[in-house]
């Protein structure tokens, strides 16, 4: 069960790591890899048509602007969590091919004036 883990397991850098790792070894450069980081909040800019998309992200040590064209999923918003695949470009543009938003994994419950507010009415049909 371990090898099996260890083959089908995917690591994702940190923008920081993926800096050190360019800073170590230049040829990295190009390489595909993933990277997990966060959407910097005002960052989010969508050409005509949507489907070209520029955003910056970081991981609060390390910033890298990134280039997507693609249908973004719909949790994709400011400050989220994300996964990218891709490459890092010697202009220092991460160009990503694929994007991923991660989703809010916990429920929690409701503020105390949202459970005390009435319900809302339930639209019923004639008979």
């Amino acid at each position: 069960m371990a090898s099996s883990i260890r083959e089908t397991g995917m690591y994702y850098l940190t923008p920081g790591e993926l800096a050190s790792k360019v800073a170590a070894d230049p040829t990295f450069y190009e390489t595909g890899v993933k990277m997990g980081a966060r959407v910097v909040p005002g960052s989010i800019v969508r050409q005509a048509g949507g489907r070209d998309i520029r955003f910056r992200v970081t991981d609060g040590s390390q910033e890298y602007g990134v280039a997507f064209r693609g249908i973004a999923p719909d949790t994709f918003t400011d400050g989220v969590d994300v996964v990218l695949e891709g490459r890092l470009a010697r202009d220092g543009t991460f160009r990503a091919t694929t994007l991923l938003a991660k989703c809010a994994s916990r429920y929690e419950n409701a503020p105390e004036g949202y459970r005390a507010s009435p319900p809302a009415p339930v639209a019923r049909a004639n008979p």
